[in-house]
């Protein structure tokens, strides 16, 4: 069973149960960087979360432009990641999964593995909000999760957008704002191949890990 509790709340009634709100922050992390620990971390607090869970892909269908680093070594960098936040979690769900992974699938699973108390709440970049009614079976996730929106460089958060998933498809929406870093995975695995720094990029430990295993670099 989930290390996650039911959080209890004092009211002038006597105490009262509210639900255990959980966030996801779900990605390839082809490598995982500071830029998405910010995030969930901006994410936490401010939507009051009591844990993150960390869902690194098995494999992305919509991945398609270059191989995907094997799940293993992307599971040890986001685990190496978050060892030291206390409120950041990590679950191999998606990795062990065979086949494609979807979003859908992946909230199916953590409603059975989470007790009835707990809420889900998807962290996911403005560019990403887009994208979200064209997942396989939109209609279902909005159900399953809340969603959390985070502005990121050149991506402002579109209301249309907003506005089109909360009347269209009933979703539930926040959107927090947080330091902009203009850092992707896509950058830093071009910086590894053309031998450049990527110090203060990525966590020490994954740095590490990264050139220990020789990732991303070409021969």
């Amino acid at each position: 069973m989930p290390d996650i509790m039911s959080s209890e709340d004092t009211t002038a009634c006597g105490k009262s149960i509210r639900p255990v709100r959980l966030g996801i922050a779900g990605g390839t992390f082809d490598p995982i960087h500071i830029g998405h620990l910010i995030i969930a971390e901006v994410a936490r607090q401010e939507c009051e979360l009591d844990k993150v869970l960390f869902i690194p892909t098995g494999v992305p269908p919509h991945k398609t432009a270059y191989a995907v680093t094997p799940a293993a070594y992307r599971y040890e960098m986001v685990k190496m990641a978050i060892m030291d936040n206390p409120y950041f979690e990590i679950s191999d769900i998606e990795v062990k999964r065979e086949g494609f992974t979807y979003t859908v699938d992946t909230l199916r699973e953590l409603k059975r593995i989470y007790p009835a108390n707990v809420e889900f709440f998807f962290i996911i970049g403005s560019d990403t909000l887009p994208e979200v009614k064209g997942w396989r079976e939109a209609s279902l996730v909005v159900k399953y999760c809340h969603f959390v929106v985070y502005s990121r460089p050149g991506y402002d958060v579109v209301e249309r957008e907003i506005r089109f998933l909360r009347e269209s498809m009933g979703a539930s929406i926040y959107t927090v704002q947080g330091p902009l870093l203009d850092i992707s995975s896509t950058d830093i695995r071009d910086r590894i191949e053309k031998g450049k720094s990527i110090r203060y990029l990525v966590p020490p430990l994954v740095e590490e890990y990264i050139y220990k295993n020789h990732l991303y670099m070409q021969f």
